[in-house]
Order: structure tokens, then sequence, then C-alpha cells
């Protein structure tokens, strides 16, 4: 029988806070959505007022409030099955995040074991206006459920919280705003209880908004020996069966237990991408335009992976094929006493086996290719990696469609000609 989570359980959010992640521009720029970050401290403040949670107990969940490192789809399914109430943070980009639409039908499926309709809309769901949304963008999931954002001010309903954020002048309506945000979220958390559910595995589930207009796709790929296959004097801790379940960090990182591939495929899935972890001799194929490329790749290169004759031939026939959309990430801990002396020699055999695409990668970030020292600054570095790999796989790759109707020849280019591989247009 279901019970409804326990007031004083430590482990139960009030609230779940669900938003679009705002992709990162550069890796030493500012956190995007840090604005995000401070309403929904706001709103956790706000919230501790208006009720007697007990120290210690959550108030809110927020995945980007997670440690690094910490089992994210694990900690993000049991926070959606437990939570008094799904706060979404409504915008363009949410409604296009196959991520969100995801969080949204797994709290929604809770109604079911609270006897409901599943045609009905969840009662617990108290929706935060971030920016404007035309109503004919909104889906059918959202659009079933009626919320008056005109009754937290004439502004807000019309700019939403960004916006109050941002200019000074809306200050005190900015406040006012969250405040009675927080109010309905306690409103809502007493006047409707949700029952407590299964996590599930939201890779598992339908989007709530639909299929995703765009279906991004990503591969990682790990260039790695497996325990099999080290060295000699190269200890196993940071390896398993498979290339795959290779974890650089392992030994230095408490938090770092899982293998860094499937760190890396939530990082990305959390990005609204789709993506597939591969190991260097299954995935060479497309990588070596022997096959035509369905996605950008990031791939992993532990330095170590070049003691094996077999691996460094395979990356050298990868840097040989030049494909513009794969780009490098070296995870190197230096704090590894393996790594310590035997660090110059292999980033030096490295640099021979990939040449051109430790260069390459180099202009996107040097810190990716140098030797990324831990978790924490792996996690700053990827999403950085990700959109420029994505940027040259649209560029180079993905098709082109011409609309349809009559075509007409392309105009002339008044002006001196572009220069050699660039499109008028790219700058």
């Amino acid at each position: 029988m279901n019970q409804e989570p326990e007031e004083t359980d430590p482990h139960v959010p009030y609230f779940f806070f669900s938003y679009a992640h705002t992709p990162r521009r550069a890796t030493d720029g500012p956190d995007p959505d840090m604005w995000v970050h401070r309403l929904y401290q706001d709103l956790c403040q706000h919230i501790l007022m208006l009720t007697d949670l007990p120290a210690g107990e959550s108030v809110g969940f927020m995945d980007g409030a997670m440690r690094i490192g910490e089992d994210w789809s694990s900690r993000l399914s049991a926070a959606l099955a437990t939570c008094r109430v799904f706060v979404p943070l409504y915008s363009p980009r949410y409604f296009v995040s196959d991520q969100c639409g995801r969080e949204w039908r797994a709290f929604a499926l809770r109604q079911v074991r609270s006897q409901r309709s599943q045609d009905t809309v969840p009662p617990g769901i108290v929706p935060a206006l971030w920016t404007p949304v035309h109503a004919e963008r909104l889906p059918s999931a959202a659009r079933s459920l009626h919320h008056d954002h005109e009754r937290f001010g004439t502004h807000y309903a019309s700019d939403g919280l960004y916006s109050l954020m941002k200019l000074r002048r809306y200050r005190s309506e900015y406040e006012h705003a969250v405040l009675l945000l927080a109010q309905a979220i306690v409103t809502t958390a007493h006047e409707n209880p949700m029952p407590r559910g299964e996590p599930l595995d939201l890779a598992d589930l339908p989007n709530a908004f639909g299929s995703p207009p765009v279906l991004r796709r990503l591969r990682i790929v790990v260039a790695a020996p497996s325990s099999r296959e080290l060295p000699q004097g190269r200890s196993e801790r940071c390896y398993g069966p498979s290339p795959v379940d290779w974890n650089p960090y392992r030994e230095s990182d408490v938090d770092a237990a899982r293998p860094l591939a499937d760190f890396a495929a939530e990082q990305v899935r959390g990005l609204d991408y789709l993506t597939t972890v591969e190991p260097l001799d299954e995935a060479v194929g497309s990588l070596l335009a022997e096959e035509r490329p369905s996605a950008p790749t990031v791939m992993l290169v532990d330095r170590w992976a070049v003691t094996d004759p077999e691996q460094r031939e395979l990356l050298t026939r990868v840097d040989a094929a030049a494909q513009p959309w794969v780009v490098v990430v070296v995870p190197w801990d230096r704090s590894d006493p393996d790594n310590e002396s035997s660090g110059a020699e292999l980033q030096s055999a490295l640099e021979k086996a990939l040449p051109r695409t430790l260069q390459r990668g180099r202009s996107v970030s040097r810190a990716a290719t140098g030797g990324v020292p831990s978790l924490a600054a792996f996690a700053d570095i990827l999403p950085t990696v990700i959109q420029w790999a994505a940027a040259q796989f649209l560029r180079y790759v993905a098709p082109v469609y011409q609309p349809a109707g009559p075509h007409f020849p392309r105009p002339r280019l008044l002006g001196p000609a572009p220069e050699p591989g660039i499109r008028p247009g790219d700058a």
C-alpha cells in the first residue's frame, strides 16, 4: 500500500524544481543557469519560513545542486517519486526539452497510484513562468493545467521571473511573485497530497510533451585498456572488464565510483541528447568515415591506451580521417602514483598518435586535451566540447533540406569571395 511521504524523512524533497539547462557558451564563462539557481534558493528560503520543516529535511530538489559524481539518474528518479510538488519552470526551451518532458511524465504517473484517472491533470503541479511562452507553443499536457499567472503580478505574467530578476526596478515585484509562488507550493502540498511512487528510469518513459522537434544524438567513445590488457606495472584500480568501465578518478574522488562514461552519458542526457557509449574498437567504423556518421562524437582517451599497439594504431587511423565533429577529452588524475612517473612519456606518445585531433581540440579547450585533473573539471569542460562537436556535425554532415515549392538560382553574392572552407554566413 502506498503511503504519503513522512514529514521527517530527510530524503523527501518538498518540491522538485524542473528546468531546461541553458547551453554554456564558454568553459571559463559564468554559469548560464546561475539566475535559475538563485530563484531556487529564494524559493527554498521562503518555504522554510512558511513551514515547520525540521532541520536537515530537504526543502527542494534541483539537479544542479547535486554533488559532482553522484548517481544522477537514481537521485533524480527518487526525488520525482517522493516529492510533494512538481514545479516546472516554463520557458520556450523547457517545452522542447526531452529531459523535462520525461520528468513531467514521471511525476504525472504517480496520480495512477492515487486512483485518479490517467487523463486528469496531476494536482501537485505548480508552474513558474521563467520567460514568456506563447499559448500555441504549449503542449497539451501544459494547456490542460489551468494556472492564473496574473495573480502573481502583471509584469510577472507578461515578462516572467527572469526579467523581474534582471531589471532592478522590478525587484520588489520579483520578491512578491516568488513569495506567492512559495505559498502556492505549500498550499498545494497540504491540500493535494501525492502518494509515494516507485522510482522510474526516465530513459524508459515517453516525453509528456510529445516527440521533440529535433532528435539530437551524441556518441561517447572510450579509448582505454580493459583490466585484462593493462601494461606491466599499471594498477587495475581504475579499470574493469571492458574499456568503458574505466574511471581515472576512482581512487582520488569518493564520488567517482561509477565508470566515467556513465557519468558523461548522464551529463549528455541532461543537455537533451540521446547518447550511446562504445569502446573504440567497436566505434571505429564511423570514426574512419567507412560508414556515414550518425552523430557527433566525444572520445574519452586514457593516455595508457597508447601502450597497446592495436589501440595506438586505431587512434592513428582516426586522426588521419580528420573528422571535425570528433572531439577528444583526455582525463588525467595527477595524484595517481602510476601517472606521476609516466605522464610526460605517455602524453608524447599520444601527441604522435593524434596530432591533428589534439591540435583541433586545443582551439576549443586546452584543458580538455592537456589532462583533465578531476571529475569536477571534467563536468565543467564537457558541455563546451559537446556543443562544439554538435556544431561541427551540423555544419559538415547534417542534411540540408530544400523547402517544397519552386526553386530559383541562388543570387550571386557581392563583395570578396569567402575564404576556402568558410561558407557565407559562418562568421
